[in-house]
């Protein structure tokens, strides 16, 4: 997470978290819920219920003109002219040297292209974008729209309640929906690991959707801080910890996000250089851990195997689904194989780690053909 502490704007539902005892702290330029009543009992209502989280600081964008998934794939490593309507697919916007800028949404809809970006980001990432892409391009930021997340394995029954059809979506898959005059543009996704939506709707209906959800006896308003401890305990990367314009994407093992035509065609910023790290290997590799104790390694601390630094950890906290401490981190590649025995320092003590296969606690997701 990336805090501003100088800026902290109101969200549209800041009254809303403030009267159901919020903890506010300023992140990514606004003023957000930290959390509610623990972050321990938030993530575990969410990884067995249903959990709202307020995600409007979330950049929405849309892009539409003649020729747009093409212009999008001279910024994105992903098949973006081969996306279906209404199909999503996690991607990253690249520097010219292969570093990530950002990672993010893209949805095709029927006449245009939406997109979520991360909010700490999305200023950057709107001025890159205008930047290259050709005039003819209309991109335009929807600031007046709210983003709910609804994550959990009740999620569906929740929502489905309110919003019959829903239930019909597949994990990648969206479609507008409605309730009553509010539009409601749903997404089955999410950046916890579980099941459940991603509900963007006007700023002037995210009160009462809101309070509509938290009204069914499935789901509780959830803060950030299970949230990070839910994306963590998936082995999802965070922007400006686990990634940024320092890492590419083979570095970062996210070379799924660069599709099979891709990576024959080339034509995405530092194409060069990530296909070669693909075909021979990036001398860095993002890995997770195992933490022997109950000492959580964070941000920043030292990766040693003997006396030597062999990399550095970006995320890390204790996993409450796990029952231990977990961190994910960036070690020279001749370190990266599962199993590999290490240690971590933190406060002056060296704890034993063992690098360890991500996610930490399965994902759940509803995929097409499963039973929903």
């Amino acid at each position: 997470m990336s805090a501003d502490d100088h800026i902290a704007e109101p969200l549209p539902l800041d009254a809303w978290h403030r009267a159901r005892g919020a903890r506010m702290v300023p992140f990514a330029g606004y003023s957000m819920p930290i959390q509610y009543e623990g972050i321990i009992a938030e993530h575990a209502w969410t990884r067995e219920h249903a959990g709202l989280f307020d995600v409007s600081h979330m950049g929405q964008l849309t892009l539409s003109g003649d020729d747009v998934d093409a212009a999008l794939e001279t910024l994105l490593p992903g098949d973006i002219m081969g996306l279906g309507v209404d199909r999503m697919r996690y991607s990253l916007l690249l520097d010219d040297t292969g570093g990530v800028i950002d990672d993010l949404m893209v949805t095709r809809r029927a006449d245009d292209f939406y997109m979520v970006v991360n909010g700490a980001t999305k200023h950057g990432d709107i001025a890159h974008m205008r930047a290259r892409l050709p005039a003819s391009i209309a991109l335009v930021t929807m600031d007046s729209y709210g983003l709910l997340a609804l994550q959990g394995p009740e999620a569906v029954t929740a929502l489905s309640r309110l919003v019959p059809g829903v239930e019909n979506l597949t994990f990648m898959t969206a479609g507008l929906f409605g309730h009553g005059e509010h539009p409601l543009w749903i997404s089955r996704s999410g950046y916890t690991g579980e099941d459940g939506f991603e509900i963007s709707l006007p700023a002037h209906s995210v009160d009462m959707f809101a309070t509509l959800l938290c009204a069914q006896p499935e789901v509780k308003p959830i803060g950030l801080g299970a949230r990070d401890s839910l994306r963590l305990e998936a082995g999802l990367p965070l922007y400006g910890h686990d990634l940024d314009t320092h890492i590419n994407p083979a570095a970062a093992d996210l070379g799924f996000a660069i599709s099979k035509r891709r990576r024959v065609e080339g034509g995405f910023p530092g194409a060069d250089a990530i296909l070669a790290d693909l075909r021979d290997g990036a001398k860095t590799k993002r890995v997770g851990f195992a933490v022997e104790g109950r000492l959580p390694a964070r941000e920043g601390a030292a990766i040693l195997s003997g006396d030597s630094r062999v990399g550095t950890i970006t995320s890390g906290g204790f996993a409450p689904s796990v029952g231990a401490p977990i961190a994910m981190g960036y070690v020279e590649s001749a370190y990266a194989a599962p199993g590999t025995a290490l240690e971590i320092e933190v406060r002056g003590k060296r704890l034993a780690a063992t690098v360890t296969p991500m996610p930490f606690v399965p994902h759940r997701y509803v995929r097409k053909g499963a039973s929903v």
